[in-house]
């Protein structure tokens, strides 16, 4: 058998419904440029490399502002906490004022970012590539912050998820 003989044979949801069983946590990509802030809610997100200090996570090319985001000069990405369920599906959604009643504050790399966020990486753009109906987004990180033990917000079969009790 060779590779050629391996066509698709499912539909995409699927695809979507196994992929599905993989738990995620759910973050946050926000940036600004001269048109204004800009955010989207992503679970996409992974480490790619410590050393450059890598990270990636996708977009789909019909997010409305994906050309903005890929010409921006930093970005953050804001894993959220398990209390910030609200924030995740507001920034989910297209045509609305996401950033009203959010609190964030600009970083040090001008990115803006979410206040308070279970962990913050804040990147300049490093690479994109052709992901089929997403791009994808590698970032390298220019500053971090992590502290506390709040637990994160997770996302598994299409709903959102919280860690057990310790």
């Amino acid at each position: 058998m060779t590779s050629l003989d391996l066509d698709a044979r499912f539909d995409p949801r699927e695809l979507r419904n196994a992929m599905g069983r993989f738990a995620t946590g759910i973050a946050i990509v926000m940036a600004h440029d001269e048109e204004g802030l800009m955010g989207v809610t992503v679970n996409s997100f992974s480490s790619v490399s410590l050393e450059p200090p890598l990270i990636s996570f996708c977009m789909a090319r019909t997010l409305h502002s994906l050309q903005r985001l890929q010409e921006v000069d930093a970005y953050s990405v804001n894993i959220l906490l398990e209390d910030q369920l609200e924030i995740s599906n507001r920034f989910a959604r297209h045509g609305i004022d996401k950033f009203s009643g959010t609190a964030w504050e600009h970083g040090p790399s001008g990115a803006p970012r979410l206040v308070p966020t279970h962990a913050c990486f804040e990147c300049v753009p490093y690479a994109h590539y052709d992901g089929g109906d997403h791009v994808i987004f590698v970032g390298r990180v220019v500053h971090l912050h992590a502290e506390g033990d709040e637990l994160p917000l997770l996302y598994y079969r299409g709903n959102y998820h919280q860690l057990a009790s310790r």
